[in-house]
């Protein structure tokens, strides 16, 4: 037989092994579709109809971001479904922040060796979220990378375009002294700070992901990858209502410190009070482990409050209340008192 030469699945890429992927995961995509899309799986580029009615004067809002090394800890227990609702919720609360609803979503995924099943995995767990949130995943990549990605890893990215009307962009002009600070429970470490998790956990500790931990009730692993909660069903009718919320911080990288900053005043101080919820184990166990210093660690982790409201002391109670009532975990964490615009820990 005659010399063939080279071809691209000699090369390391296997479309088939992508067409394939698409596939399996095609009918989870469509799931997602409303009215607005017009166009389907496959196509160059989504179409989305933008029909705002009863918005004065509709924004675009857009994020983007990544899971980060939380991906090692799924590959280590071949647990990937999670992945897709952890960057689908994390982009949905980044532009919640600005208040905006989700309109649609895009997910890119990248490796070096393609496996179908793992790509699956991954979108049908973003359609999944995207469904719960009103979101449409209307396109994505697969992308097999052989030479840029090591053996057996993966890239789980996404990014998210909402709408808000002008008039409720968030943070809002009169956020001032006095407001309260209400912090929303997290489940866990969401998708931030998984580097100095897993130095301190699996490195100077040398525990396992499939280790089980009774304080847990469940492996360091499982908890870990706990997915990236996600609390646009909870504020969307406080921010449909207005007035109840002046700002809003999503804690990601960063942590306290870095985030509260983003939407205050230059001229006020975030005072939280560290005693006034009680961080799940995981986080406790993490600071054991790695010695780690406090301010590293609100600096570093959500030390279990995924998000911060700032809200007129008028309306905090009714915004607690509220929160409780939807399932929620919401506490009274702190208040904006005059400072730089920085945050102080007590």
């Amino acid at each position: 037989m005659p010399d063939q030469g080279l071809t691209y699945g000699a090369s390391g890429v296997d479309i088939g092994e992508q067409n394939r992927a698409i596939r399996l995961f095609r009918d989870a995509v469509r799931s997602t579709y409303n009215e607005s899309v017009l166009s389907d799986v496959g196509s160059f580029g989504g179409l989305f109809s933008t029909r705002f009615e009863g918005m004065v004067e509709p924004l675009l809002v857009s994020s983007i971001d990544g899971v980060g090394t939380k991906t090692k800890i799924a590959i280590a227990l071949g647990m990937y479904e999670g992945l897709g609702r952890d960057i689908v919720g994390h982009s949905v609360n980044d532009i919640l922040a600005q208040g905006a609803k989700p309109l649609f979503f895009l997910d890119y995924f990248a490796t070096s060796k393609l496996s179908a099943e793992i790509v699956r995995d991954v979108v049908q767990g973003a359609a999944e979220a995207c469904r719960a949130n009103g979101c449409v995943l209307i396109g994505g990549e697969i992308a097999e990378l052989p030479g840029v990605y090591s053996e057996g890893e993966i890239d789980v990215v996404g990014a998210i375009v909402g709408v808000v009307d002008r008039e409720k962009v968030l943070p809002k002009h009169h956020t001032s002294a006095g407001d309260l600070l209400i912090g929303l429970a997290s489940d866990g470490l969401h998708t931030n700070g998984y580097s100095l998790a897993r130095k301190a956990l699996f490195e100077v500790a040398g525990k396992q992901p499939d280790e089980e931990i009774p304080e847990l009730g469940r492996t360091i692993g499982e908890e870990l990858l706990r997915p990236h909660r996600c609390y646009f069903r909870a504020l969307e009718p406080l921010l449909e209502e207005g007035g109840f919320i002046n700002a809003i911080a999503h804690i990601t990288g960063g942590g306290f410190y870095e985030n509260i900053p983003r939407v205050i005043p230059q001229d006020c101080r975030a005072v939280v009070e560290r005693r006034s919820w009680t961080p799940q184990p995981i986080f406790q166990m993490i600071q054991q482990a790695g010695d780690v210093p406090d301010d590293e660690m609100y600096r570093t982790f959500n030390m279990g409050i995924g998000m911060v409201l700032v809200c007129p002391s008028v309306r905090a109670n009714a915004v607690l209340q509220r929160l409780n009532e939807s399932g929620e975990s919401a506490y009274m964490i702190g208040e904006l008192s005059k400072g730089g615009g920085d945050v102080a820990i007590v």
